[in-house]
């Protein structure tokens, strides 16, 4: 009996070790890749690709032409999915760091001021963007390619 329940608790304590989850960045000096995914409402994504490149991609390049990123890059799906596995746009973004990923941009809101003067015609637009849109999530991507 107390094999039995020796057994039981190194298989119970064991459980983790064989957990998925995703495997760390790198070290805080190596570029940072996150992905963000939008699905639109049907019929809307032109709409949305139009607002999206007109009132958000110019903070995306500004992050980097300051180098806080490295690329930025933009893509659709070339076939569709199932509703439930749908996204209508992926923009990837590698950063420079994990630091500069997580943390806020402290040029945004004047970079914001001075690409858009007209902040209620901006603040309208973003509003109509996110109305439409049906749903949103990051994710962050971690190499996993063995090195040569």
């Amino acid at each position: 009996m107390s094999r039995l329940c020796i057994f039981l608790l190194c298989s119970f304590s064991a459980v983790p070790l064989f957990a998925q989850g995703a495997p760390p960045q790198g070290s805080p000096n190596q570029p940072y890749t996150m992905e963000y995914y939008y699905k639109v409402q049907w019929g809307h994504q032109q709409e949305f690709l139009q607002l999206f490149l007109k009132n958000h991609y110019p903070l995306l390049t500004d992050l980097v032409e300051g180098g806080r990123a490295l690329s930025v890059k933009i893509e659709t799906p070339a076939n569709h999915m199932t509703e439930d596995a749908r996204w209508d746009y992926r923009v990837t973004i590698k950063f420079k760091n994990s630091t500069v990923a997580t943390t806020a941009n402290p040029d945004d809101e004047s970079l914001i001021k001075r690409l858009w003067p007209d902040q209620e015609t901006y603040k309208r637009e973003e509003q109509r963007r996110f109305e439409i849109l049906l749903a949103h999530w990051d994710l962050p991507v971690s190499v996993v390619t063995p090195a040569k």
